[in-house]
């Protein structure tokens, strides 16, 4: 009996240590995942502008987007990003910039002419749209070198389940907020047309506001070089 109770004991024990011992990277990926997936830029005013304009099928594609996209830019974040040099960031910013503008001035002129959903994204350009201003900002690139990276590289030493735990949750928090804002902005439709118009061209300038981030970025990177 005595034996018995002590292997209770030590299997207790062993699961308190592992439940304690996974709990920091639970809610590093809780934390950084929500952190993300809020966080002000351009992929973030292009959910709430395609959801406004489109509707929830449309932001929850854009929503979706990094599930596609983050595979290579976490690849390259370790073969490429971490040797380029700062000008080659900002440039990537700049062309980023520039397409995010581009999307602006057609959700603006959307807006500005009312057209309705007959004419808005195929399927295949709201993914192809998300996934290429995900890729040409280089944001996600420096989270995964700085962060993400070594924070899972620690975690898997100590337990591949740790790792998987930690990137599953910040995934889960980086799109499951997104999908909450696309569901929100998508009960824009409801709205009066002309209400509908005016929320749509806000979207727009939240595009424009983070194409101007993006520039303002390039320049951190670029003037700093010079």
């Amino acid at each position: 009996m005595q034996t018995e109770a002590a292997d209770v004991r030590i299997a207790v024990t062993k699961l308190f240590i592992v439940q304690v011992a996974f709990m920091p990277y639970a809610l590093l990926g809780l934390s950084l995942g929500l952190s993300a997936g809020l966080a002000p830029g351009p992929l973030l005013a292009l959910v709430i502008q395609r959801s406004l304009q489109s509707g929830l099928s449309s932001g929850l594609r854009v929503a979706f987007a990094p599930l596609i996209s983050d595979l290579p830019i976490v690849a390259l974040s370790f073969l490429v990003v971490s040797r380029l040099p700062s000008r080659a960031l900002g440039g990537m910013l700049i062309i980023g910039g520039c397409f995010v503008l581009w999307l602006a001035i057609d959700a603006w002129r959307t807006g500005h002419s009312g057209e309705d959903n007959a004419t808005s994204a195929s399927p295949q350009q709201d993914l192809l749209h998300a996934a290429l201003v995900n890729f040409l900002n280089p944001h996600p690139y420096l989270f995964w070198l700085a962060v993400g990276a070594p924070t899972a590289t620690v975690a898997w030493q100590s337990n591949p389940a740790y790792a998987v735990l930690f990137v599953g949750l910040f995934y889960l928090l980086l799109i499951g907020s997104k999908i909450v804002l696309a569901f929100l902005f998508s009960r824009a439709h409801r709205l009066p047309p002309h209400r509908h118009r005016q929320l749509t061209r806000a979207s727009a300038l939240l595009l424009v506001a983070a194409a101007v981030y993006m520039f303002a970025s390039a320049w951190h990177y670029i003037g700093g070089t010079l």
